[in-house]
């Protein structure tokens, strides 16, 4: 029996190994994939997951600047439904030829292959592709996982769990059902030739009028691609009976403003779904000798929709409380609700502020409005760059005084 086995190599489950592997603590890390392989995501990596990268190795941000899997994005225009365009940058004042980028957009198929390349570097981390763990078994001392022809994998006193959105034992075990209200249903596809990007690569969330709450994004990519896309509640999809990928081709084909600079692309391969368990209700993240990391874990942001930071986010945390739970013998739910506390303590902030800027998509007037404030209103603009950038938002969070400035200006 080993004691710490993790479920999926994306950014939450090898970040967790990186750093039990930093701990000196061996692991075993399983992903049902080999690896580069694709995932459906937006593909934006924000200040947080350079934070991130920087507290697994210091050098691993400059390396991810200098890769050619990436581009540098230098801040986020925000499209009200009223048309009004709201860019935030990243860094108020800021030098490409001087300044290291604030933020990337690369392919999440490069990305979750550069974490896992520093994964094979580390002698630590067992790790295994292409094994598919079909069922897993509680016993006395932790977890045995199974193939589908019922033959053991591994047996293990803990299991970090980190194999995403679709996770089985999320659902069948920790018990976290998809509620409507609190997933979100995505589109995914990629273009070539999409006219009008930004010089700075400004990644683009259009909030349209007639597609509330709904949203739809358009963030570039190395090689003149871009990554474009749409998401919206399921609760909302099914309400209203929408058809996400008609929605898609008709925004494209007819808005105003899109439909010019997507005439003469071309889309490259399929129009891709995906879920994604929003961290708009706070969730167990633990329980007998195990730990949810990532999607999941539902930790997915209500508003913007970024979830490999907060995977990231959960996977150092797992591995500070995995290597503590093994090393006192204690696998037990009580110990572990101490990963709970630190991962909310981290994000529950920044989650429930989303959940608020996530339900003024209901009100197109109100966000409007919002958005018309923010170029007056340093405090909203920058908080608005916070969410993505991870400066001292959290911090802010806790003053009464920002909530003053926030809703009557000033900064």
């Amino acid at each position: 029996m080993i004691d710490i086995c993790i479920l999926g190599a994306g950014p939450g489950g090898a970040t967790a190994a990186l750093h039990l592997a930093n701990a000196g603590q061996p692991c075993l890390l399983l992903d049902r994939a080999a690896f580069p392989r694709d995932k459906i995501c937006g593909d934006a990596l924000s200040g947080k997951v350079l934070n991130e990268l920087r507290r697994i190795d210091e050098r691993l941000p400059a390396q991810l600047a200098a890769a050619p899997l990436q581009i540098p994005s230098w801040g986020i225009d925000f499209i009200a439904p009223n048309g009004r365009r709201l860019a935030i940058p990243f860094k108020p004042q800021f030098d490409k030829a001087t300044d290291r980028a604030a933020g990337h957009v690369a392919k999440r198929l490069d990305f979750d292959n550069f974490l896992v390349k520093e994964v094979r570097q580390r002698p630590a981390i067992d790790f295994r592709e292409n094994v598919d763990v079909a069922r897993t078994e509680r016993t006395p001392e932790g977890w045995q996982l199974f193939d589908k022809a019922g033959n053991e994998i591994a047996a293990c006193r803990l299991l970090l769990v980190a194999n995403g959105a679709q996770s089985e034992f999320a659902r069948k075990v920790a018990g976290h059902a998809l509620e409507p209200d609190h997933h979100c249903a995505g589109l995914r596809t990629y273009y070539d030739g999409v006219t009008g990007l930004s010089p700075d690569n400004f990644i683009e969330l259009h909030f349209i009028k007639d597609f509330l709450p709904g949203y739809l994004w358009v963030f570039p990519l190395p090689n003149g691609q871009a990554n474009v896309g749409v998401g919206m509640l399921s609760k909302t999809v099914a309400a209203k009976k929408i058809n996400l990928r008609q929605r898609l081709d008709d925004i494209l084909s007819t808005h105003p403003t899109l439909a010019p600079r997507f005439a003469g692309a071309t889309r490259l391969g399929p129009v891709r779904g995906f879920g994604l368990p929003l961290g708009s209700k706070r969730r167990a993240l633990s329980g007998a000798n195990y730990l949810l990391l990532g999607d999941a874990g539902s930790l997915i942001d209500p508003f913007s929709g970024e979830g490999i930071s907060h995977a990231m986010v959960s996977g150092r945390h797992a591995a500070i409380w995995a290597a503590q739970a093994v090393t006192t013998a204690n696998c037990g739910p009580e110990f572990l609700k101490n990963y709970d506390k630190a991962v909310y303590n981290r994000l529950g902030q920044e989650l429930r502020l989303s959940r608020v800027m996530q339900r003024l998509l209901n009100f197109p007037s109100l966000f409007n409005i919002v958005a018309n404030r923010a170029v007056n209103n340093p405090t909203l603009a920058e908080t608005l760059s916070m969410m993505f950038m991870d400066l001292d938002l959290r911090e802010r969070l806790r003053k009464p005084s920002f909530y003053f400035k926030l809703l009557f200006g000033g900064k």
